[in-house]
């Protein structure tokens, strides 16, 4: 009697085993290697920027609404510590969310590393596209009344006398300013954005090259247009 209960419960586990073996072969059931990735598992730069960056950026790095990635003189500006800082946290108050897990983003360490080397990779030109450039950020306080001299000499005549009335686009929306950092406005300053005919600072309209200080006292200009909000940013 065991050994026929024996044999009948060997039968019956034989028979479960197949059937359970035999699910993985239903037709139109997706093999372990159609089925999507996780988030936190996708490696491909191509995925990532396009899922998480492209949006803003640009599909091709450039001609978005935001800073343009496919900028050789932005990446030789910027270095790897500050891009992630970036990317992981954004900037608070403005168009720039934060990507990283630890700051409410769907990033994990090992993308936002991935994302940055891919940027450089696909983008970043000669290593000495900003030889001579004023530092990615300054500490040193702006002037407005130095800063609005060189707004009239290197800028209006894209952006018109009052940087709401040129060709180029209103420099000085309130809507704008409230969604761009200081920082923002430094960079696309020095950077430039030529996927939209933006100079650079070494090709100001005024003729010379900007310097550090200049730089800062047309931002300070620029962010003494700002409305005064709790968005306004200091950063």
């Amino acid at each position: 009697m065991n050994g026929h209960r024996l044999k009948s419960l060997f039968a019956i586990a034989s028979i479960t085993a197949i059937t359970l073996a035999g699910c993985d072969s239903f037709p139109g059931r997706p093999t372990q290697a159609e089925l999507p990735l996780r988030p936190t598992k996708v490696t491909d730069f191509a995925t990532l920027y396009g899922e998480n960056c492209a949006g803003c950026h640009g599909a091709n790095g450039k001609d978005g609404s935001a800073l343009a990635m496919n900028n050789p003189i932005y990446l030789a500006l910027i270095d790897d510590a500050s891009m992630r800082r970036v990317i992981a946290n954004g900037f608070a108050g403005t168009a720039m969310p934060p990507f990283a897990q630890s700051a409410g983003g769907s990033l994990t360490g090992h993308q936002i590393d991935l994302l940055i080397a891919g940027i450089r990779t696909t983008w970043a030109g000669t290593g000495d596209a900003a030889a001579g450039a004023p530092p990615y950020s300054d500490s040193t306080a702006g002037d407005t009344n130095r800063g609005a001299q060189l707004y009239a000499t290197n800028c209006q005549s894209c952006h018109g006398a009052d940087g709401n009335s040129g060709t180029a686009g209103s420099l000085v929306d309130p809507s704008y300013l409230a969604l761009v950092s200081n920082q923002y406005l430094r960079t696309i300053v020095i950077a430039g954005r030529p996927d939209l005919g933006q100079p650079d600072w070494k090709n100001a309209a005024g003729g010379q090259p900007l310097t550090s200080q200049q730089v800062s006292d047309v931002v300070a200009w620029l962010a003494s247009k700002r409305p005064a909000s709790p968005l306004a940013q200091s950063n």
